[in-house]
């Protein structure tokens, strides 16, 4: 059996914002896009907050309609602002939360035709029997993708495609897909566990998905895309990841108390393994990381995000004691990946000309099981 764990940074469609040729210009868009989000959450409307509102609405491209370059504002009902016809500056009129329907929401933008195909491409190329998936932006695209793109690059579909709507506005969600001979049993979602103050733990969800295997066992998934670096201060986004990481542990050992044995837990973590946000995982557990296995090949680059350094490795497989004594062996795939220049650090795909055209920003990792 093969597992896989990819982060596809979506499909078809991504937000325009995080769609930009380098990240640093995406970034100010989505912190404001989230601070703008936040305040109009609240449900009273301070003169202050009204103030805040004004700007952010300017920066975003508001100031002259509902729809800027990289967001939309949609008002459905009740009234939030006005705009003078004579172009001056923008009104909040609404006094709260409560006196208007709507939302706010990124402008999307199709994803490059060649970094779709690639992107299709390297989960063929994993030979995955089981492949968890980051970043889809939902069932019906990650269905669509599964029955349409694969079989365009002469690629088989895989039987059985999963994903739960998470926490995530953007649309970046964590799925599943599994071969006929792995079907998924059950599914159990976290996307409503809440932290002490009420507010949801996971960024997206932490999915739990029983796998029954041939032998009579079964397999134990949990597929997450932890909080990311991207915005939002350092030590509110470290605070999160690092509940988050409490969260999965204890889901962990809830299981393991349950007498289940066989259990993976994979996705983006967006930290390293000697982060202090991800010791509740990777030092407080029994879990281990298959990088650390002796029959695991990196392909002489530690990391699995942008130039693969050992600083930009932020994507995991874990398992559990009884799943690495079964080990065969694993790896890092990173044919999709833009290998840099002067000269390229790895093999690519010959479509793959220049970084718009990768598949993703991040290599696969796969590990063989011997059940």
């Amino acid at each position: 059996m093969r597992l896989a764990s990819y982060n596809v940074e979506n499909l078809f469609d991504r937000a325009k914002a995080m769609n930009q040729s380098d990240w640093a210009e995406g970034k100010p868009i989505l912190e404001k896009f989230a601070a703008l989000n936040a305040l109009l959450g609240e449900l009273t409307y301070t003169a202050e907050i009204k103030k805040k509102m004004v700007v952010l609405m300017n920066d975003l491209g508001l100031r002259k309609s509902d729809t800027g370059p990289f967001v939309i504002l949609r008002r459905n009902r009740g009234k939030l602002l006005t705009r003078p016809q004579d172009g001056g500056e923008i009104s909040i009129t609404a006094e709260g939360r409560a006196d208007w329907v709507g939302s706010l929401e990124l402008r999307s933008a199709p994803v490059d035709e060649t970094a779709m195909l690639l992107t299709a491409q390297v989960m063929i190329d994993l030979r995955a029997d089981i492949l968890a998936v980051v970043e889809a932006e939902s069932r019906p695209a990650l269905q669509a993708f599964n029955s349409e793109i694969l079989p365009a690059r002469k690629g088989t579909p895989f039987e059985h495609v999963m994903v739960i709507d998470g926490n995530d506005e953007r649309g970046i969600d964590v799925g599943l897909m599994t071969a006929n001979a792995f079907p998924i049993d059950t599914i159990r979602s976290h996307v409503d566990d809440k932290d002490r103050a009420g507010a949801p733990i996971f960024s997206r969800d932490c999915p739990e998905f029983a796998i029954p295997l041939s032998n009579g066992e079964t397999l134990l998934v949990l597929v997450n895309h932890l909080k990311s670096k991207g915005y939002g201060s350092k030590g509110s986004s470290d605070a999160r990841r690092k509940a988050q990481a409490e969260r999965v542990k204890a889901i962990y050992q809830q299981r393991v108390k349950e007498g289940e044995t066989f259990i993976a837990i994979m996705g983006d973590f967006n930290d390293t393994p000697d982060s202090q946000t991800l010791a509740p995982l990777l030092k407080e557990t029994d879990l281990r990381d298959i990088f650390t296995h002796e029959k695991f090949d990196n392909g002489g680059y530690p990391g699995t995000w942008g130039s693969c350094t050992a600083s930009n490795k932020i994507d995991y497989i874990l398992l559990s004691p009884a799943l690495w004594e079964k080990v065969k062996q694993g790896g890092v795939y990173r044919k999709g990946m833009w290998p840099g220049v002067r000269p390229a650090k790895w093999e690519t795909y010959a479509e793959l000309k220049k970084p718009v055209n990768a598949g993703s920003d991040h290599a696969a990792v796969w590990v063989e099981l011997d059940i």
